[in-house]
């Protein structure tokens, strides 16, 4: 089972599956600190590792608006790290994610780090590299959430949907579901929109990840009647609740409809 909407998995993944296990657990319920935590002494020597560890705390950024910081930190220990291409186009795909992030949540405008970044990485990685669905989903929400660019942004989705299937990426393939839908909604495909966000919830639901099922829960209630709409976000809450009130944009959606416009990159 792949667990890779975020990057790394690689020797922390391959050689220790307790650890993968944990460190699992504890990010899907939103336990970013500590899942972090298991990996910080390998993250010290060990690019995979610190790779992963970015990723979590860049996660935690998306998801709580806060630790800006240690994900930094956590990033160019990363990229000190790299010792090829592969090595270097998998940090700047970090880079360009973190500062995404950053963009999309108005903490400091990134928006063209994050292109150069993530073009970087486009350059670096090849095309059949294990990172590259990863990167297209990314690049896929730079041109949905920064550039305006739906074409573009179908394109890129597509291409990250149909690498995360031939990879069995099903997480991965929960985000690209999501976004896909998100389009499709946005162009009044209702039934698209509603088999997207039905799937996307479907796998995050199997793989147990808890902090990404509300705002699934809460994308389908977009695409229901009202009466099941509703359904979804009283579910959608209860989880909120659950996990201490994250993810933190969620809270403003629990009472009303989402604005199909909302940007998540989750």
């Amino acid at each position: 089972m792949a667990h890779s909407a975020m990057s790394g998995s690689g020797t922390t993944a391959e050689d220790d599956p307790p650890l993968r296990t944990a460190v699992w657990r504890l990010r899907s319920r939103a336990c970013w600190t500590d899942a972090a935590a298991l990996l910080e002494d390998a993250a010290a020597t060990d690019q995979a590792a610190a790779l992963q560890r970015t990723a979590l705390l860049t996660e935690r950024c998306l998801y709580t608006t806060e630790g800006w910081a240690e994900a930094e930190d956590a990033l160019r220990t990363a990229e000190a790290l790299a010792r090829d291409d592969a090595g270097r186009g998998a940090a700047a795909c970090e880079r360009g994610h973190l500062a995404y992030a950053s963009t999309l949540l108005g903490v400091r405008d990134r928006a063209d780090e994050a292109s150069v970044a993530l073009s970087r990485a486009a350059a670096l990685l090849a095309p059949a590299a294990p990172g590259r669905p990863l990167l297209d989903f990314r690049r896929g929400l730079i041109a949905q959430d920064l550039a305006g660019a739906p074409q573009s942004a179908r394109a890129a989705f597509r291409r990250a949907h149909a690498g995360a299937t031939a990879q069995g990426d099903a997480l991965l393939l929960s985000f690209t579901w999501r976004h896909l839908a998100t389009l499709a909604l946005a162009d009044g495909e209702l039934a698209e929109a509603r088999h997207g966000f039905s799937e996307s919830l479907r796998i995050r639901e199997e793989l147990g990840y808890l902090v990404g099922t509300a705002p699934a829960l809460i994308s389908l209630a977009e695409a229901e009647p009202a009466a099941e709409a509703a359904r979804l976000r009283a579910e959608a809450g209860r989880l909120f609740r659950l996990l201490g009130g994250v993810p933190t944009w969620l809270a403003p959606l629990l009472d009303a409809p989402p604005d199909p416009a909302t940007a998540a990159a989750n």
